[in-house]
């Protein structure tokens, strides 16, 4: 089953270093280039090169057509800067900034529009009050020359030990190996963390093993100005970094029909389940909780089942799979003969006994209510196939061996 109404996941861009370039600049303004003329015989001289010893630095070159939208500003040395001027080129728009405590650094206040030409003037002075100016007309890296990774999880969240951090790139990456290794994904347990490459767009990262329960991941992206393929760039610079909560790992039998919760070694509860039916089993193999809804619309349609089901309000709903595998509640099953713990009668999905609405005291909404993003369902014992690993954030069922086989570092 699926939902009409999928979240999107975010992307993420932040601020970089300061990428200097360092232009040597005279007091009369102007650009390095200002400086330098030829003279009569050919030969090129620099006119006031000893007029300031400061020397102003603009991260981005004049002229320059791929400028980073994290790392743009003005630095300068011998000296202190005493005026910066940003504005989007053509327009005047000023672009606001902040100067550093020493008066050394200028960088913009926000981070700046992609494919946008700006201008920047600057100017400064050394420990003689000579001056020192510097300019440069650029245009930042364009969204067709450009990449961005919507990455899950989100920097402060707390996730079960299942859930793996997971980069979908919204162009092709033919530079694996560049891309991934500006990437790095470091836990407080000390687990060794690897990545995979499912395609040349998505790239998740796990240990071996679930997370430690209670450890801190930290998610380092230093994708800003990194080839990932031809002539298309990185522009995300950011560190994110998420906690692991307690360990739930919930199995599912289906032969049994039952579900077995165990949160931290200890089985806290089991309740009787509905699988897939005999015609629409349900995947065998360990599936992670990627996204949860209190109530979800569930059109057969979506997923190849055509007219079959349409329910707008399926409620405590948890997704398993990209293709539609939920676990949820279920208040249209038959009342006189009711499946759980019985038969599988559902179109693949693990239904739990529940009421319209979802505000009644049921095991849905018990299991709901105990389970975060990143938990672990496990079904075994159905006659279905084993989820394939990228279906959802599903990596789990391949062995350390085959994961680690698609690392490009």
């Amino acid at each position: 089953m699926t939902m009409l109404d999928s979240s999107a996941r975010r992307g993420l861009l932040g601020s970089a270093a300061l990428v200097v370039g360092v232009l040597t600049l005279t007091a009369c303004g102007g650009s390095a280039k200002a400086s330098i003329e030829d003279n009569k015989n050919g030969s090129a001289e620099t006119k006031t090169s000893t007029t300031s010893t400061a020397k102003i630095a603009i991260s981005a070159k004049d002229g320059a057509t791929n400028a980073s939208i994290n790392a743009t500003g003005v630095k300068v040395t011998h000296g202190t800067l005493t005026d910066v001027k940003m504005t989007v080129a053509g327009t005047g728009t000023a672009v606001a900034g902040a100067l550093s405590a020493n008066g050394t650094v200028w960088k913009p206040g926000e981070q700046l529009e992609r494919g946008t030409k700006y201008e920047i003037s600057a100017t400064a002075k050394d420990a003689n009050n000579r001056t020192a100016a510097a300019n440069a007309i650029f245009t930042t890296v364009s969204s067709a020359n450009s990449f961005i990774g919507t990455y899950t999880p989100d920097g402060g969240t707390t996730v079960g030990v299942g859930m793996p951090v997971s980069f979908t790139f919204d162009k092709a990456i033919t530079d694996e190996k560049a891309v991934q290794s500006h990437i790095t994904v470091t836990s407080s347990s000390g687990q060794q963390v690897v990545g995979h490459w499912f395609g040349s767009q998505r790239l998740d990262f796990r240990p071996q093993d679930y997370w430690k329960a209670g450890s801190k991941v930290s998610v380092k992206i230093d994708l800003d100005g990194v080839e990932g393929a031809n002539s298309v760039y990185g522009v995300q610079e950011k560190t994110v970094t998420f906690t692991v909560g307690r360990s739930q790992v919930s199995t599912v039998d289906a032969t049994t029909q039952t579900m077995t919760v165990v949160r931290d070694g200890q089985t806290i509860k089991t309740v009787p389940i509905s699988t897939g039916s005999a015609e629409h089993t349900t995947y065998n193999g360990q599936m992670v909780i990627s996204e949860k809804f209190q109530q979800t619309r569930m059109d057969g349609s979506t997923v190849g089942y055509g007219g079959e089901y349409d329910i707008p309000d399926v409620p405590h709903a948890m997704r398993l799979t990209s293709s539609g595998t939920f676990i949820h509640g279920n208040y249209w099953y038959n009342k006189a003969n009711p499946p759980f713990g019985k038969e599988g009668t559902s179109h693949g999905c693990v239904g739990l006994a529940d009421v319209q609405g979802g505000q009644g005291d049921t095991t849905a909404k018990w299991f709901y209510d105990n389970s975060m993003i990143g938990d672990v369902v496990i079904v075994k014992n159905s006659p279905d196939t084993t989820v394939s690993p990228d279906n959802g954030l599903n990596g789990w069922n391949m062995s350390w061996s085959q994961w680690t086989a698609g690392s490009a570092v």
